[in-house]
C-alpha cells in the first residue's frame, strides 16, 4: 500500500508513530523555512509539515500545488495548543514530514475544489470528476453509501432476498415514456429499459420468494425537474401474504431507523401521521404537501355562494370552489407584490387572485365593498387569518384551485422560511382513487399503475361505477416531496381483465402485452403487496439538498445530456445498419 493510514483519520492518540499518507493537496502555505500542506483523501484532511531540516521534502514541497498527487512519510505530533484547529477532527495534531514524494502534477482546475463558490452547473457537470473531489459532494456520496448500507441491512435481518431483475425489458405501459434500445438479432424490435421491476417483483411472488429486495435502477424518458433524472435509484420491494398495514409498519420501521442512524440531528414526528388522499387534497391541494407549516386551505364557497361579488358566486353556481389560504405577516404587501403572487398563480391555470389584509382597524381588499362587515369577518375568521396576514383567495374548478393554491401554499412557505430544516415531516397518503377520466381522450387513466388492487369491498363498483372505486395504495411523502409509492396488488386474472378492459385495452392488446401476468395468475400466486421509496429524493432531504443531482455521482442536465461524456451522441453508419435502422430527418 502507497500509505498506512487515510488522512482524515489521524488522532492525538496516533502521535509519535509513523505513518505515511497519500493525497490531493488541498491547500499550501510557505512560510519560508515551513511549508504547510493541507493533504486530503476521501477520509477528511491533516496538516503536513515540510521544514529545511529534511531538505529534499522540503524542495519537493516548494513545488507541489493545489491538487498535486503526493506521498508523505513522517512522524505525527500534537499541535501547539495555540495552534490547535477545532474545525477539522484531525486538527489536534499535525504530520512532520521526513519524505514528499510527487505522484502526478494537476493542472489548475477550473473552478476551487478547496472552498465553496458560484460555480455553473454546465461547469460541474463537464469535469464532474473535479466536483465530486469536493468535501460537499464526498459526504452526499458516503450519506448515500450509509442509507444503503442500512436499507440491506434492515431488510437482511427481516428475511427479504436481495434478487436482480433484468435491464432489458418487454415495452409496457407504466406511466412515462420508455427508453427503448433496439435489437440486432431481431431485426425491427426493441427492448425498454424498466421504468420500475413491477412486474418483475410481482412475479417473484408468484415464484415463491415470499420477501424481495432490490436496490434497483430505473428510467423514465419524461421532463426533468430538480427531483427528477432519466436514470434514478429506489428501493424496489415486494412482500407475499401481506396487507397494507404490515408494509406500512416495515416502512415507517426502515424510515424512522435510518434517520436515527445517519442523521441524528433530524427530528421526526412518531408514528408518521396518516390522511386520505380526499383530505390531502382538501387541506393542501396536492397529495404530497410539505407538513412543515400549516397555511392550510380552507373552503369558502358556502360563504360566498350569495354573496354580491359575481366572480365568486357565480364560480359556486357552476360547481367550482372558492378557497383560501392565509399568508403570515403580509398584509403590508404593495400593489406590486400581489401584482406578482397573481402572475405567479396564473401560471397554475388560475384566471386571478382575491386578497383581503387583515389589520388591526379594519380589512382592506378592493372586493370589500361587496361584502358586509359581517361577511368579511366571517371570512377571516373561516381563514383563521390574524391581524397582519394577508387571505389570498383563488375561485375556479376544483382542479385549478387546488393547482394554484397548492403551488402557492409551497412558495410563500419557501419565501417566509417556514419550514424547519431539521424536520423530517413524513406522513402516509392512503385511498387514493383507482382511476381518473381523460377528458381529452375520453377513457379512464390509472390514478398510479394497472397493477393495483381495488378496495375489496368496491370491487363491485368496477361494473358500476369506476370513478368511485378506492385503490388499496399508499404513498410516503416528506417535506413536500413523494419519497415512495406503493400498493397491494391484484393477484387474480379476472379482476386484472377487467381493469385492463376499463383502461379501454382490447382483449388481443391485453395479451400482446401482459399475457406473461395473466398466465402467471392462473398458476397459484399469493396476494401480494409492496412499495418502492426513491433513494436519490431520501438522500437529498437527509443532505438538506435541494436537487437530486448533488447526491447522484453523475447526473445529466435538465435537457438530459452528460457534458462530461458529450451523451447523447452520434453513432456511426455501420452500428445503425448492424441495428436495422436508419436516421430520418
Amino acid at each position: 500500500m502507497l500509505r498506512t493510514h487515510q488522512c482524515g483519520e489521524l488522532r492525538t492518540e496516533h502521535v509519535g508513530q509513523q505513518v505515511t499518507l497519500a493525497g490531493w493537496v488541498h491547500r499550501r502555505r510557505d512560510m519560508g523555512g515551513l511549508i504547510f500542506i493541507d493533504l486530503r483523501d476521501r477520509e477528511g484532511i491533516v496538516q503536513v509539515v515540510c521544514d529545511t531540516e529534511h531538505e529534499e521534502a522540503h524542495a519537493a514541497a516548494q513545488e507541489v500545488r493545489n491538487e498535486y498527487v503526493v506521498q508523505a512519510k513522517g512522524h505525527v505530533r500534537a499541535r501547539e495548543p495555540d495552534q490547535v484547529n477545532p474545525g477539522i477532527p484531525t486538527g489536534g495534531i499535525e504530520v512532520a514530514v521526513e519524505e514528499l514524494k510527487v505522484l502526478n502534477s494537476a493542472k489548475t482546475p477550473p473552478f476551487y475544489i478547496n472552498r465553496d463558490g458560484e460555480v455553473s452547473e454546465l461547469l460541474r457537470l463537464q469535469y464532474r470528476y473535479l466536483d465530486l473531489r469536493r468535501p460537499r459532494m464526498q459526504r452526499n456520496l458516503k450519506l448515500r453509501h450509509d442509507v444503503i448500507t442500512f436499507m440491506r441491512s434492515f431488510l437482511n435481518a427481516r428475511g427479504f432476498a436481495e434478487i436482480e431483475t433484468p435491464i432489458l425489458i418487454k415495452s409496457t405501459p407504466e406511466g412515462a415514456r420508455d427508453y427503448v434500445v433496439p435489437s440486432r438479432v431481431h431485426p425491427g424490435q426493441f427492448y425498454a429499459l424498466p421504468q420500475s421491476p413491477q412486474q418483475l417483483k410481482q412475479l417473484l411472488m408468484v415464484a415463491g420468494f415470499d420477501r424481495y429486495y432490490q436496490i434497483a435502477r430505473c428510467f423514465r424518458d419524461e421532463d426533468l425537474r430538480a427531483d427528477r433524472q432519466p436514470e434514478f435509484t429506489q428501493l424496489d420491494m415486494e412482500m407475499a401474504f401481506v396487507e397494507q398495514e404490515d408494509i406500512l409498519d416495515l416502512v415507517e420501521s426502515l424510515f424512522i431507523g435510518l434517520v436515527h442512524e445517519v442523521a441524528p440531528h433530524k427530528r421526526m414526528i412518531e408514528p408518521f401521521p396518516r390522511m386520505t388522499y380526499a383530505e390531502s387534497m382538501a387541506r393542501y391541494g396536492t397529495d404530497k404537501p410539505d407538513l412543515r407549516y400549516g397555511m392550510e386551505l380552507v373552503d369558502l364557497s358556502d360563504l360566498v355562494a350569495h354573496s354580491g361579488f359575481r366572480v365568486f358566486s357565480s364560480t359556486v353556481a357552476e360547481g367550482g370552489q372558492v378557497k383560501a389560504i392565509a399568508l403570515p405577516g403580509c398584509a403590508g404587501y404593495s400593489r406590486r407584490q400581489i401584482d406578482e403572487l397573481t402572475a405567479f398563480v396564473k401560471n397554475y391555470g388560475a384566471k386571478g387572485l382575491a386578497t383581503i389584509a387583515v389589520e388591526e382597524d379594519e380589512p382592506r381588499s378592493s372586493i370589500a365593498k361587496f361584502f358586509s362587515e359581517g361577511e368579511l369577518a366571517a371570512l377571516i375568521e373561516r381563514a383563521e387569518a390574524a391581524p397582519g396576514d394577508l387571505i389570498a383567495i383563488v375561485a375556479d374548478t376544483p382542479k385549478v384551485v387546488a393547482a394554484a393554491l397548492s403551488a402557492l401554499r409551497h412558495e410563500m412557505g419557501s419565501r417566509l422560511e417556514l419550514a424547519d430544516r431539521d424536520m423530517l415531516a413524513f406522513a402516509w397518503v392512503v385511498d387514493f382513487p383507482l382511476f381518473e377520466w381523460d377528458e381529452e381522450a375520453e377513457r379512464w387513466d390509472a390514478v398510479h399503475h394497472p397493477f393495483t388492487m381495488p378496495k375489496a369491498d368496491e370491487l363491485g363498483l368496477l361494473n358500476t361505477d369506476p370513478g368511485a372505486v378506492r385503490a388499496d395504495c399508499y404513498d410516503i411523502i416528506c417535506n413536500g416531496y413523494e419519497l415512495g409509492s406503493g400498493s397491494i396488488r391484484i393477484y387474480l386474472r379476472e379482476v386484472q381483465e377487467k381493469v385492463f378492459a376499463l383502461l379501454n385495452y382490447s382483449p388481443e392488446e391485453t395479451m400482446r402485452r401482459f399475457g406473461h401476468m395473466l398466465t402467471a395468475f392462473e398458476y397459484g400466486t399469493p396476494p401480494h403487496g409492496g412499495i418502492a421509496p426513491g433513494i436519490d429524493r431520501i438522500v437529498m432531504l437527509l443532505a438538506d439538498e435541494v436537487n437530486i443531482k448533488e447526491v447522484m455521482a453523475f447526473p445529466k442536465t435538465a435537457s438530459a445530456t452528460d457534458p462530461m461524456t458529450d451523451a447523447p451522441s452520434e453513432i456511426d453508419q455501420a452500428q445503425l445498419e448492424e441495428l436495422h435502422l436508419r436516421i430520418v430527418e
